[in-house]
């Protein structure tokens, strides 16, 4: 099947056009949670090699089916501490790690014969209640647990805004995680991502510092009704 979207190559195309303004490189993480393996299978055809899924389970299954192709897996949901084992030994990123107690079972699960598990903590940068994701203030206490499990790699950082109108407000939230990953990459050699921007705000993000934008919609068209429930 030929993957034949061209939403998909306009979002290529603004991505480009975006990074190359801020003069960075700019990775796209396809959100591919409730899509299933087949579509996965067109848009990596199509030279989509990174994928992002919410829940653990359905990212394991989809693994199985997709096995014979090189794909690079994103954890970008909350991780309960009883999947540990299961991200630990099946995921190449972990993007939402927003508290310690986590850390050690991460580290003791990932499999020896696999790279170090590539980890992000999320930041609640909005202080939302209804949101996961660390205080601003745990950061670094957090990036220092991570960088003492050799099991394990710090990356950077991730965070979602609170989704207001106010475009102005989006860019306040940018700028805060901006100035929090600079700050990271002062003590700690590997960090080098900063995961923010959505398929609404990509370009504001990769305009304040973005390195990777996660968009599922423009890569696989709309949710159908089912889907969406």
């Amino acid at each position: 099947m030929n993957f034949l979207n061209p939403a998909y190559e306009a979002l290529l195309q603004r991505i480009e056009t975006a990074a190359k303004r801020a003069g960075r490189t700019v990775r796209l993480l396809a959100v591919s949670k409730t899509k299933p393996a087949s579509a996965i299978r067109c848009v990596a055809a199509a030279g989509q090699c990174a994928f992002g899924e919410n829940y653990v389970q359905e990212a394991i299954a989809k693994q199985r089916d997709l096995a014979d192709l090189e794909l690079e897996w994103h954890l970008i949901g909350p991780l309960q501490s009883n999947k540990c084992r299961e991200v630990a030994a099946h995921f190449d990123w972990l993007q939402s790690l927003d508290r310690e107690k986590l850390i050690e079972p991460l580290n003791r699960f990932r499999p020896v014969d696999k790279p170090p598990l590539d980890v992000l903590i999320q930041v609640n940068i909005d202080d939302e209640a209804s949101k996961s994701g660390c205080a601003l203030t745990a950061v670094p206490v957090l990036a220092r647990a991570i960088a003492g499990a050799p099991h394990l790699r710090l990356r950077g950082l991730m965070a979602i805004p609170e989704p207001t109108p106010d475009l102005g407000r989006r860019r306040q939230a940018f700028q805060r995680m901006r100035a929090l990953f600079d700050e990271l990459r002062q003590g700690h050699a590997d960090v080098d991502t900063l995961s923010m921007g959505m398929s609404d705000d990509f370009e504001l993000a990769i305009e304040e510092g973005a390195t990777m934008v996660r968009i599922g919609t423009a890569v696989f068209g709309k949710r159908s009704e089912r889907q969406k429930t």
